[in-house]
């Protein structure tokens, strides 16, 4: 039985952490067994921001070991360069004649860059959701794990998909769809309390695969806590909620269900409670940074990862480039 195709990208910017941990690359583990999977590390998507060249391929390196010492299985999956598959801009130039300007304008995502970042206005960022259609197509993906903040990208992956399937007659590219393993999704609050924990934003209420013990200790110790509840079984403001999902990922049974009782009954000692998060969390944490410490100090294995993901996901894109041309009718020689 053929597996179906999933495609998934992260930026090269700023650090991995617990956020996307548990909220991608443990979905990511679970699916490289049923699933023909293509990941890669967004490199063009990174240029929007003009990241300094020396930091660049340091950069990939790291995401690349981050995801490899989380669980990803490099045998397993395509895991690879955006910039290592020449077909990708190649399909973005042709999706950008399907693509219209007052669609990319009205973009959420697009308005809040132009707002926060008013003098770098470039047509990657208009665009960018063009680029994602293209790494999402260039596979024929059916599946796509995105966040909520994503979905509008993909709802656009989808009609420009469409679009060329109209505009060539065909039915060559299929429509990708969220995937979703469950509705229990697991999001990971700032520690202060403020939006999500952030790749690059809010770095003192984040916590980074990279961070060590110590780091980690004087962060939980420092999350945002009140004054605990006054009535019985009361229900959990959204920043103590979050520290009891941390404690419940990362602690034993026992542990969390010790905490939850002392808080429904109304004798929570949150300093107590922080002491073990921050215990089991550096437990947690410590094995991943470390592999992927070692990992980024051995290159030729890093850079043999990336050249065997793009070597097979070129196999996937080589096709579908070929069989694009030959439907717009650029394929003169044959």
């Amino acid at each position: 039985m053929k597996k179906e195709i999933v495609v998934s990208g992260i930026r090269s910017t700023g650090y991995l952490h617990l956020g996307n941990y548990f909220g991608a690359i443990q979905n990511y583990v679970k699916m490289q067994d049923a699933h023909e999977c293509y990941f890669f590390v967004a490199d063009y998507h990174s240029l929007t921001t003009h990241p300094d060249p020396k930091d660049l391929k340091k950069n990939v390196y790291r995401v690349v070991a981050e995801n490899v010492a989380s669980g990803l299985d490099p045998e397993k999956v395509a895991l690879y360069a955006q910039s290592d598959l020449p077909e990708i801009p190649e399909l973005y130039l042709m999706l950008n004649m399907l693509a219209y300007m007052g669609e990319l304008e009205k973009v959420p995502t697009f308005k809040d860059k132009v707002r926060l970042q008013p003098d770098n206005v470039n047509a990657g960022l208009l665009t960018y959701p063009v680029l994602m259609a293209a790494d999402i197509l260039i596979h024929r993906a059916v599946k796509v794990p995105v966040g909520k903040d994503q979905e509008q990208h993909l709802e656009m992956a989808r009609n420009f998909a469409n679009r060329f399937n109209g505009r060539y007659g065909t039915d060559f590219f299929p429509e990708p769809q969220v995937y979703r393993f469950n509705n229990d999704t697991v999001k990971i609050m700032s520690l202060d309390g403020n939006g999500k924990m952030s790749k690059s934003e809010n770095v003192n209420a984040t916590i980074y695969l990279s961070d060590d013990d110590d780091t980690i200790r004087k962060k939980i110790m420092k999350a945002k806590t009140d004054q605990g509840p006054t009535v019985p079984n009361a229900e959990m403001p959204d920043y103590i909620s979050n520290l009891f999902l941390l404690l419940q990922l990362t602690a034993s049974p026992d542990i969390t269900a010790h905490y939850t009782s002392a808080y429904n009954n109304c004798n929570i000692r949150y300093g107590d409670m922080k002491k073990q998060l921050a215990e089991d969390m550096a437990a947690f944490v410590k094995p991943i940074r470390e592999h992927a410490a070692a990992l980024q100090q051995d290159e030729q294995t890093i850079k043999r990862i990336l050249k065997d993901g793009a070597e097979k996901a070129r196999i996937s894109s080589r096709a579908t480039i070929e069989e694009a041309r030959k439907l717009i009718g650029i394929n003169y020689y044959q």
